[in-house]
């Protein structure tokens, strides 16, 4: 649902009709200004809390009978569970009234105070790094399908086995340039020592839209990130567990 909504308000961002913002935040403010958002709002922080904590247990026992278990694969899984959580946290903060401002989740308030730490620029250029290096990841898994080792191909059609890589591609790929751009933006920050420098998503999506053909560019992104939304639904029956 959140990357999809992100999409869909990144497409809206595209064609200059503006609005809310398009990141996480903006796509959880999405869902509580619907018909009965609160309710579909604690439902989606239910489900990111299992998420994270699914991840976290992962993190911690490995990947259990289904597939084998590598040091890297644990790393990215408490990554993970730290993201979910933070999003689940915003959602909380949205359903109790004090999330509604669109920009306190941009990354330049706590890139300021870690900038301000011993060794602080060399800290944001370290995550600014990181960032790219998961960009590259989410790249690879796009071009080379690795993702479909996740999934129960075994169980699919070829048509819905297809259908899978095709968005599953498409969705990695428009990670990448997204995760990317936001870990340019951290390196530059601490290069330039000017915490305003950081963006978050909403920045990411933003330069983009300043681009040559941004718009255009834009909205290949954004349906990248709808894709990507459209192939999670898929992970939902076919994950390997």
């Amino acid at each position: 649902m959140i990357y999809g909504i992100v999409g869909i308000l990144a497409i809206k961002l595209a064609v200059g009709g503006g609005g809310t913002t398009p990141n996480q935040q903006g796509a959880l403010q999405t869902i509580a200004r619907q018909p009965f958002g609160k309710v579909l709002l604690v439902l989606v922080a239910i489900g990111l809390a299992g998420y994270a904590l699914w991840r976290l247990v992962r993190a911690l026992l490995g990947h259990g009978p289904e597939g084998s278990d590598r040091g890297f694969d644990r790393v990215a899984a408490f990554a993970s569970s730290v993201v979910y959580a933070g999003l689940c946290a915003i959602a909380v903060e949205i359903l109790l009234g004090s999330g509604s401002g669109g920009r306190s989740g941009s990354p330049s308030k706590p890139a300021a105070g870690v900038l301000g730490w011993p060794g602080g620029p060399w800290l944001v250029g370290i995550a600014g790094a990181a960032l790219i290096g998961v960009g590259l990841y989410q790249g690879y898994r796009g071009i080379s399908k690795d993702f479909l080792k996740d999934s129960k191909t075994e169980e699919m059609s070829p048509r819905t086995r297809t259908w899978v890589e095709w968005i599953g591609s498409f969705g990695y790929l428009a990670r990448m340039v997204v995760f990317g751009l936001v870990g340019v933006f951290l390196i530059r920050a601490a290069v330039d020592f000017n915490p305003s420098n950081a963006v978050g998503v909403d920045g990411a999506l933003a330069t983009i839209a300043h681009a040559s053909y941004g718009p255009f560019l834009l909205a290949i992104v954004a349906a990248g990130l709808i894709a990507f939304g459209v192939y999670s639904l898929t992970d939902a029956r076919y994950r390997r567990i």
